[in-house]
């Protein structure tokens, strides 16, 4: 199952290993560049395996440094170590052996951050994927199971902290100047799991009594200094492990619960079990340093993290094929723990803005593959918004099929059935066919099939029979590796309104499965007859997004309008207001600045903007628009991104002009009154006020009223809206400027705040600012080695500054192409990362088109790739 050689790997290959794993016990000599590793495996050849087979270990630029057998120095013709695998020969057709391994590693030289590494004085690992191997040689794949025990032994004076995963055992003084710590883990885990932190770091401490009555103990590290910024990440926990003991039934299971917050990190967070290492950027927050969006953040993350100690890290993934299994079943779950904290219709919008941002584009170009791939050359590429999003989207879709109790059922026999486990896509789903009886093999389909379904669909009324006829179809296009799609099961959540806004409810209807309000989608093809309807219904299709497809229907304004205004749903509410305004951006698009905006859009998006009856994020979510990446995926090819920009802003200057009056209003109305608070309520006042603001910006053409708010603001989220505005709005004003060097002067010592500094800049649209990325980068505040510095600057350029990156010269290209080489050789995750934001280069116009391919063309030239870019660039290229 190796993949760091850069083979292609198929699930179709999968075997079990011929050696189980019982046991593990490690212990850690740490030293900045010498650490010695001790790894004793206790093995016994699995019944039925080939009594000749040797033990094959995985390894990544190891070197060994001993290997025992029961005890005893192995002869040198009874073992093969590479760098990359330790090969173990004559072993014991059934008896238990131990093999005792040393390793040397040089933590501070592992500017991967893959296995374990040091930055900033701290040892830290990251182990999800395959970074386990990069420690000691081990059978590092998800099916290998066994209880830790885990010995860390370390300078006392600059590593007073020295924690694993587990329960701690105890520690002691060890020799001169030195200490040990001893953990134990009792649940079977996977390698990707094992977590190891050491250093000097500040804590905060609290407790959570269980439904059982069990009290655990709850830490968060993070650096000194900044305990009392880790306090929401504290509440966010607490309120995590309730939610999942009342929703899920889910009791956490060991005496301890720990986060470590790290600066230096490829990933958002890990689960490990009993340990989660987390970015600091989704831990750290107070009112001055984060906005309301880093809040939420830090919720659904902590929660997210939380959540895989059942899905993910109690039931793991028998191979990494299964990834969705754990991501994207946990990402469902956190989605609903949001909805339930915040507001359900505006986190589901929300989600949907994100699926359609980035999976549909993914799903849609080069990189496009199943929610469970059948084959992959680099595992780390394929953490991804199908596998994570679209994941959750599918398990969404099961919840919707079987209904809420139902699907619960199932939950709990997956819990009950598989605690301890490698499972399958097929063991989770063979859960909710056995409580529910229904047959799942069709709908199965949708974890299969790579591509976003387009559903296209029409209506008729007849007056007469007072019957109204649905005609469904559905197209998956082709994508890389399959050309010929399956029908899918799309569970299409429906609702019939009068003229009058009333909804319609049909006595009957045939030719398809209806079920509470469920249209189901089976066939390539088909036609459903609602009976009993009194008059012609405006139909609302795909409310909630119940399914993660494409529609195309066919409808009047006026019949989107009556949606607009009194759709029940709430999410299908902004739906059919974004409906109605994307033919005009579309058009506005091919049209430049002269374009207009129509005025069946205008006059329904002021009237919810000023409707006090419907929540400020509401609100604030209907105001913006579609954006440019919204417009392009629309247009399908072709792109220009400065005549879409162009298009777009035309647009926004002409709806401010036309709601100037209900703009103002809306930002002397929606002040929050008192100290900032993070609450779903407060934030969506501010996120209306904001929205509001950045319309009066369009409407007066001046900067005054930006550059007031930025001086008047006494929280981040104030602060960086009105940053924004002056930046992206009036980048050549003097107000802009002072604003910049203010917020820069007064946030130099905060790394996470002055990454905001670098994204504002990274952002502000037009040619001129790859010059200015270019200069920022030469900042002493720009630190190359720190991934979310790289990502907030070089990042944000990429992936969301279309006419900054896609200059028409192509030096945009050919800039992103130089950075992905030089952050290649450092961070091979970072630099693919970063790669994957040219996945849409095909829907360009030409001459960008051709800018794009030439840069990936030297990309894919160069002759020091690792196979984490060489995966992608090659993708990108023949898809």
């Amino acid at each position: 199952m190796r993949t760091d050689s850069g083979q292609v790997i198929n699930l179709a290959d999968y075997r079990p290993t011929d050696f189980v794993l019982e046991r593990v016990d490690l212990t850690f000599e740490l030293d900045p560049t010498e650490t010695k590793v001790e790894s004793r495996l206790i093995f016994h050849r699995r019944e039925g395996a080939d009594t000749s087979a040797p033990l094959v270990l995985d390894g990544d630029e190891l070197a060994l440094a001993g290997l025992l057998f029961d005890q005893i120095e192995m002869a040198p013709d009874q073992y093969t170590a590479t760098p990359e695998s330790l090969t173990v020969r004559d072993l014991p057709e059934s008896d238990p052996f131990e093999l005792t391994i040393t390793t040397i590693i040089n933590p501070e030289a592992n500017t991967k951050l893959m296995g374990l590494y040091r930055t900033g004085g701290i040892y830290s690992t990251q182990c999800e994927a395959e970074g386990f191997r990069r420690i000691t040689y081990f059978p590092d794949r998800p099916d290998v199971l066994a209880p830790y025990t885990v010995n860390i032994i370390a300078e006392k004076a600059t590593n007073p902290l020295l924690l694993s995963n587990g329960n701690f055992l105890g520690g002691a003084g060890y020799g001169e100047g030195k200490h040990f710590a001893a953990w134990f883990d009792p649940h079977p885990k996977p390698s990707y799991l094992f977590a190891l932190v050491a250093g000097d770091l500040g804590v905060i401490e609290d407790t959570f009594t269980t439904m059982s009555g069990r009290e655990v103990a709850l830490k968060i590290y993070v650096e000194h200094g900044k305990e009392p910024r880790a306090g929401y990440a504290m509440d966010a926990l607490k309120r995590s492990m309730k939610w999942d003991e009342d929703v899920f039934g889910r009791e956490y299971d060991l005496d301890i619960f720990m986060i470590v917050a790290v600066s230096d990190f490829n990933m958002g967070a890990m689960e490990n079990k009993g340990l989660n290492v987390f970015n600091d950027k989704y831990v750290l927050a107070d009112p001055e340093t984060a906005t309301d969006a880093d809040y939420a953040n830090i919720e659904a993350i902590i929660a997210h993290e939380y959540f895989h100690n059942w899905t993910g890290n109690r039931i793991t993934c028998r191979d990494w094929f299964q990834l969705c299994l754990k991501e994207g079943l946990t990402v469902y779950r956190d989605h609903e723990f949001s909805s339930d904290q915040r507001s359900r219709p505006v986190k589901r919008i929300a989600e949907v803005r994100h699926l359609k941002s980035e999976q549909f584009p993914e799903d849609g170009g080069p990189l496009a593959h199943p929610v469970r791939p059948t084959q992959y050359r680099e595992i780390n590429n394929f953490y991804t918004t199908t596998v994570y999003e679209k994941g959750s989207e599918v398990t969404r879709m099961i919840a919707t099929l079987l209904g809420k109790e139902t699907f619960k059922k199932g939950m709990d026999l997956y819990f009950e059935r598989h605690d301890g486990q490698a499972v399958t896509i097929e063991d989770f789903v063979k859960c909710f066919e056995d409580v529910s009886g229904r047959d799942l093999a069709q709908f199965s389909l949708w974890y299969q099939q790579a591509g976003t379904p387009l559903v296209t669909a029409s209506g008729s009324y007849d007056a007469t029979a007072k019957t109204f006829a649905l005609s469904l179809e559905q197209m998956i296009p082709a994508t890389p590796g399959q050309t010929d799609k399956k029908p899918m099961h799309i569970p299409l959540s429906l609702a019939l309104f009068a003229e009058d806004g009333a909804q319609l409810q049909p006595s009957s209807v045939t030719g398809a499965e209806y079920a509470g309000e469920i249209l189901h989608l089976t066939d390539r093809a088909q036609t459903a007859v609602f009976h009993c309807i009194a008059s012609r219904p405006v139909v609302s299709i795909n409310r909630s997004f119940s399914a993660p497809i494409k529609l195309h229907f066919d409808q009047t304004a006026a019949d989107l309008a009556l949606l607009a205004r009194n759709e029940t749903d709430h999410f299908a509410r902004w739906q059919a207001l974004t409906d109605l305004a994307l033919p005009t951006l579309l058009k506005a698009a091919r049209d430049g600045h002269s374009a207009s905006a129509d005025r069946t859009f205008v006059e329904p998006l002021l009237a919810a903007a000023a409707d006090d009856s419907l929540e400020p994020a509401f609100r604030a979510q209907a105001l913006a628009l579609p954006s440019e990446s919204d417009i392009a995926r629309e247009l399908g090819g072709n792109n220009d991104p400065d005549a879409i920009h162009a298009g777009r802003q035309a647009i926004m200057k002409q709806v401010a002009d036309a709601g100037r009056d209900v703009f103002l209003k809306l930002h002397e109305t929606m002040l929050t009154a008192g100290d900032f608070t993070p609450d779903a309520k407060s934030a969506g006042r501010r996120a209306l006020r904001n929205t509001a603001l950045v319309y009066l910006s369009y409407a007066e053409a001046s900067p005054s009223r930006a550059k007031a708010a930025f001086d008047a603001a006494n929280n981040m989220t104030d602060l960086m809206q009105a940053l924004t505005i002056l930046a992206h709005r009036f980048p050549d004003s003097a107000e802009a400027a002072d604003a910049l060097e203010t917020f820069r002067d007064r946030f130099a010592d905060n790394a996470l705040v002055i990454d905001k500094w670098f994204s504002v800049q990274a952002t502000i649209p037009g040619a001129k600012t790859l010059d200015r990325v270019v200069e920022l980068m030469e900042n002493p505040l720009f630190i190359r080695t720190n991934p979310n510095r790289v990502r907030s600057l070089i990042g944000t350029f990429a992936f969301t500054n279309p006419t900054g990156i896609g200059r028409a010269d192509g030096e945009g290209y050919r800039f992103l192409a130089r950075e992905i080489l030089d952050i290649d050789a450092r961070n091979p995750q970072l630099a693919a990362r970063l790669l994957t934001s040219m996945r849409s280069w095909r829907s360009l116009e030409p001459v960008r088109a051709e800018h794009a391919r030439k840069a990936l063309t030297e990309i894919q030239q160069s002759d020091k790739l690792s196979t984490d870019v060489r995966d992608i660039v090659e993708r990108t290229l023949q898809g």
